[in-house]
């Protein structure tokens, strides 16, 4: 009985040559989207390029005219004139607007700290583009972000990338298993100097351009402006709390806060204190010794898994992980555990100013965690060991005077 021979994929892991796979590349106008297109168009591949128009940068920064977005649609648009492949502008705005810009703006008035980035590419980038490169008969979709995927047991896996500088897979946990089974990531093992380098090669004329650093709708950091233009109004003054029961204060609005704060909290004190909690409801801005901030336990919601085991694995004790808490923070131990239906994450060092709103990513461990294991929302996070001696409770302050309830004058 003859055997059938396996199937010979091409450099994206699909059969069939380059040249009958069509992939469309998400381009921003920078150099990494621009060196993907270009390195996919010399291997032969059918290339698209697609800019999405996502925002207006001139409202963003209270300015007419202001146009880095449309630089960077410009710049889309020279290169893949240069590469001599179809480019398309999509407007995306408004979807932008309603699925990031607005839930950033609530989730700061609700006392949380957002990441919008993991918002972008799991709402916009990767659901809405996915759908669209579909549509365009692409059999996936690539983008430049700096991340590794491979296929493994069960599917493509992420994986860590090779510059750890540049790693972006913090930012990518919210993948699903079916959208790795069409995204491409083909920097994810080169470091940002081998990009550089490609792009001079390739004649690219954003080989220079500097890297975006600021959240793309907030370009000049202040992010304050952004959600006062959203939401009106909706910023109200209240209490600045001790964490033992003092007011010590006013402020104009938690929005001008974070948890982790030390400087331009607006009191004087003879100690240095911290924003521990931000409590939406009361409207209090509760501080205290920066002992307050470090916690070892947090809970999650609408956790992403790419384990290899179902979920359930967790009922059987959990499974020891590699956490991190923002995306330039360090690895550490954890354990992952599931407590009837709740999620929960035990970290064996602990972290300071771990705040609701911010991400809590699993990586496989304990040796290495170069494997993406998935990651979840931070609901809330547990008393430090510090408020628990001292027999306080950050969350409910014993306040001297009636609390003020959301609404209220």
């Amino acid at each position: 009985m003859a055997t059938s021979k396996p199937t010979k994929l091409n450099s994206l892991d699909l059969p069939g040559s380059p040249a009958s796979t069509r992939v469309v590349v998400a381009m921003s106008g920078g150099v990494d989207s621009s060196v993907v297109a270009a390195l996919l168009k010399a291997d032969g591949y059918d290339v698209v390029g697609i800019t999405l128009q996502l925002y207006d940068h001139g409202e963003a920064v209270g300015r007419k005219g202001a146009c880095c977005a449309g630089q960077d649609i410009q710049d889309a648009r020279r290169v893949a004139e240069a590469l001599q492949i179809p480019h398309y502008v999509l407007d995306y705005e408004a979807r932008f607007v309603k699925a990031v810009m607005s839930e950033f703006a609530d989730s700061y008035l609700s006392g949380e700290t957002p990441v919008p980035c993991v918002v972008c590419n799991q709402k916009i980038k990767f659901h809405d583009l996915l759908q669209t490169a579909e549509e365009l008969g692409a059999s996936v979709l690539a983008t430049g972000h700096y991340v590794r995927s491979k296929p493994g047991r069960h599917g493509f896996e992420l994986y860590r990338a090779c510059d750890r500088e540049r790693d972006q897979s913090y930012f990518l946990f919210a993948t699903t298993p079916a959208q790795l089974k069409v995204l491409r990531f083909p920097l994810g093992g080169l470091p940002k100097d081998e990009t550089r380098r490609l792009a001079r090669e390739f004649g690219l004329a954003v080989a220079e351009k500097s890297d975006s650093q600021d959240i793309c709708f907030v370009p000049t950091g202040r992010y304050t402006q952004v959600i006062e233009r959203l939401r009106p109004g909706a910023a109200e003054a209240g209490d600045i709390v001790h964490v033992d029961g003092r007011v010590l204060g006013r402020h104009g609005g938690i929005i001008n806060y974070t948890i982790g704060q030390r400087r331009g909290i607006g009191i004087a004190a003879a100690e240095p204190l911290y924003v521990l909690k931000l409590d939406a409801l009361r409207r209090q801005v509760v501080v205290g010794p920066r002992e307050g901030l470090r916690t070892r336990h947090i809970l999650l919601r609408d956790v992403n898994w790419l384990g290899d085991e179902p979920l359930e694995v967790l009922d059987a004790g959990g499974m020891d992980i590699l956490a991190r808490i923002r995306s330039s923070g360090p690895l550490q131990p954890a354990r992952l555990y599931r407590d009837g239906q709740e999620i929960k994450v035990e970290l064996a060092r602990g972290e300071d100013g771990v705040a609701p709103g911010q991400a809590c990513v699993f990586y496989a461990g304990p040796g290495g965690g170069e494997r993406l294991l998935g990651g979840g929302w931070i609901k809330s996070a547990g008393l430090s060991e510090w408020l628990a001696e001292q027999g306080m409770r950050a969350s409910t302050p014993r306040v001297e005077r009636q609390p003020l309830v959301a609404g209220s004058r």
